[in-house]
């Protein structure tokens, strides 16, 4: 079984002459980038970092082992980055990893199977489910209590209460 891989960023450019690439970050500090070892590209190619700075808002300016010049730092633009789920420590109640939601099945109360989790967003005010359903359709749910009152990781599911639509009058 391939173990379960987060995705902690994204090398958005290269910066400078001497290798060093941007890097649009998903850790809640751009020092989170390199606090878990090597990352990984989707490929599986390994990738050390030796050096890293903060940039602005949510990037980071970082210097991986072996890229040494602007045209191999151009290399990895677009190279999204992983490390494996099992290096990131546990989190606390009602805290989740995105990675640990998608794929899960949407259930309502009755424990009746509504569809999956097939991504989280965020697009600036909160965390938002986007459920496909049975049928192929999509849906976004407010990644709320009210919304989603139960989050069973272990069980992999999650319940949610599907949003009710006032007819036209």
């Amino acid at each position: 079984m391939i173990e379960p891989r987060v995705l902690l960023g994204v090398v958005i450019a290269a910066h400078g002459i001497k290798g060093e690439v941007k890097v649009k970050t998903f850790t809640e500090s751009p020092d989170g980038l390199s606090a878990y070892g090597p990352l990984t590209t989707e490929a599986g190619r390994s990738l050390e970092v030796v050096a890293l700075r903060p940039g602005k808002a949510g990037e980071a300016v970082v210097r991986f082992a072996g890229i040494s010049d602007r045209n191999a730092a151009e290399q990895l633009k677009g190279q999204s980055l992983y490390v494996p789920r099992s290096v990131l420590p546990q989190t606390s109640e009602r805290e989740f990893y995105r990675a640990d939601l998608i794929g899960l099945s949407a259930e309502d109360a009755a424990g009746r199977r509504l569809g999956i989790v097939k991504a989280v967003h965020n697009f600036g005010a909160g965390d938002v489910l986007e459920i496909e359903f049975a049928g192929g359709t999509t849906e976004f749910i407010a990644f709320t209590d009210a919304n989603v009152p139960a989050v069973d990781i272990a069980g992999s599911r999650v319940v949610i209460v599907p949003p009710s639509y006032a007819e036209d009058e």
